[in-house]
């Protein structure tokens, strides 16, 4: 085995990668981010008598970010220069449809922009399997990876192509481990396998796995192992892209880790809950009047009952107690406290116009408020659709090397028979196209397609339904294959009309 793939030099790369991201606070960052988004922001705060209220505006902000970046769906639009091949295009779209459908990869783009938004990254690593369909031969399978778990070859590129070597870290248990690796033929050294302490708890029975990728001659290989042992031998997997697409939210210079959208905001956060606090706690202790009283005329002590005797010492008739007016709060409280929520949200593009929080009085001005805040985010759009470029190449790259030849469904009801292996030497010739599917949304191609032909650019009945979508016309096909019949069947009338030799006039009464 190659020195630089033994189990003690994969492990000492992941080492340095770990003190990469332990001198950039990326750790105590993502720990901090995820215990505020989720509402636990006291933790460590040793005040027992003082009550804790979280008014968590951050997560209210990420979550306008999330369904901002993916509130239109994703459509693929795979084809090749110059229009050729616009078949084969298609029924790649098509597939890559299905497969995006199969991984549940849309729900898991979610997830995908809460870490980025959270964490500052967001990962998501494809594999294919055979247990995952295995009634036809197997199907690509996806999964989001903490930005946590992945150690960068060189860590100061962001782009995961670019990389000599890419690292994932897994934590697995020791039974799961010494499993898989007696079926790989290490069965001896599976006995000898132990928990390695790494986690959080060090008696949790788990074991880190490190899945190592790199390139050779422009192909990806792979290598599973631990600390010390190898779970799983060098494999050349066939790819030429690494099955890991990488997002940032906000790119940092010479650094593969991005700058999370609450990082800077964490303070303000945490004044807002602080100055809210305080002020709780003021209106406890001063909000109700107390009562001052003379302590040699009441030596039994003052009490609240309703309707009970007080026994005074000496003439009832002079002041005994007194009311001591409470001492107001000052608004300068709560106005900065709003003031602050308000220019937090200002400062990370969420107005309330964004968030929905005004009255719909003027229905036009408030969208073309809530457009004009999004812009903002359009970098992030930007980046995720950049992102999920990314997943689709993967895909192809992946249905390329496992899928061998397979039917695709075509868009006239037939089937395509592929070779994918084929891909190869097409890969370089794709063009993926990614927007929102109000780009190519149902709707407005029906409404499109009404258009022309109400003006007459589309004059046939025949052209109008093979571009309508399935959904909006039942039977659409069993009606497309009768208006061919019948025109076929007009064209051969017309044929034997021509055929036919005309009568001289007159003839037909002779």
């Amino acid at each position: 085995m190659k020195k630089r793939l033994e189990p003690q030099a994969i492990w000492e790369e992941y080492a340095r990668g770990r003190a990469y991201n332990a001198r950039h606070g990326l750790y105590e960052t993502v720990k901090q981010n995820e215990n505020f988004y989720i509402g636990r922001q006291w933790e460590g705060v040793d005040a027992p008598d003082l009550d804790k209220p979280v008014i968590n505006i951050l997560k209210r902000v990420v979550a306008y970010f999330i369904a901002t970046i993916v509130s239109d769906d994703v459509a693929v639009q795979v084809s090749f220069p110059g229009g050729a091949d616009q078949g084969l295009g298609q029924a790649l779209s098509g597939e890559v449809a299905r497969v995006m459908e199969q991984a549940k990869l849309k729900t898991q783009n979610r997830d995908v922009i809460r870490n980025a938004a959270v964490d500052g990254d967001g990962a998501m690593y494809l594999r294919f399997e055979v247990e995952a369909d295995p009634l036809n031969g197997g199907a690509i399978v996806s999964e989001v990876v903490d930005n946590t778990c992945v150690i960068f070859g060189n860590p100061q590129v962001a782009q995961a192509q670019r990389q000599p070597y890419i690292l994932l870290a897994l934590r697995r248990t020791v039974e799961s481990v010494r499993a898989e690796m007696a079926q790989n033929g290490f069965a001896q050294a599976a006995e000898n396998l132990k928990p390695d302490g790494e986690g959080e708890s060090a008696e949790d029975g788990r074991v880190t796995v490190l899945v190592r990728l790199w390139k050779e001659n422009g192909r990806v290989h792979a290598i599973k192992t631990t600390r010390e042992c190898v779970v799983k031998p060098e494999v050349d997997l066939g790819l030429t892209l690494y099955p890991l697409a990488w997002l940032n939210w906000d790119k940092v210079r010479n650094s593969y880790h991005g700058q999370a959208a609450i990082t800077g905001l964490v303070p303000n956060q945490i004044f807002i809950n602080k100055l809210f606090a305080m002020g709780m706690e003021h209106v406890k202790k001063m909000a109700f009047p107390k009562v001052v009283f003379n302590e040699a005329l009441l030596p039994e002590g003052w009490s609240n009952r309703a309707g009970e005797a007080i026994a005074v010492q000496g003439d009832p008739q002079v002041a005994v107690a007194s009311p001591l007016p409470a001492v107001d709060m000052s608004n300068q409280v709560m106005m900065l406290i709003e003031k602050t929520i308000a220019y937090t949200r200002e400062t990370m593009g969420a107005t309330d116009a964004a968030l929905g929080n005004v009255r719909p009085d003027n229905t036009s001005a408030i969208i073309a408020v809530q457009k004009s805040s999004a812009m903002p985010l359009e970098l992030q759009r930007m980046g995720f659709y950049q992102f999920m470029e990314d997943v689709v190449r993967i895909i192809l790259d992946l249905a390329r090397v496992h899928y061998g030849v397979r039917l695709l469904p075509t868009e006239q009801g037939g089937a395509l028979r592929l070779d994918f292996s084929s891909l190869d030497k097409l890969r370089y010739a794709l063009a993926v196209d990614i927007g929102p599917s109000t780009y190519w949304s149902e709707l407005m191609q029906v409404e499109t397609l009404d258009n022309l032909f109400e003006k007459g650019v589309i004059q046939d009945a025949e052209t109008y339904l093979e571009n309508v979508p399935d959904a909006y016309i039942r039977n659409r096909r069993k009606i497309l294959d009768k208006l061919r019949a019948r025109s076929a069947m007009t064209s051969m009338g017309g044929m034997q009309n021509e055929a036919m030799p005309q009568l001289p006039y007159g003839a037909e009464d002779r």
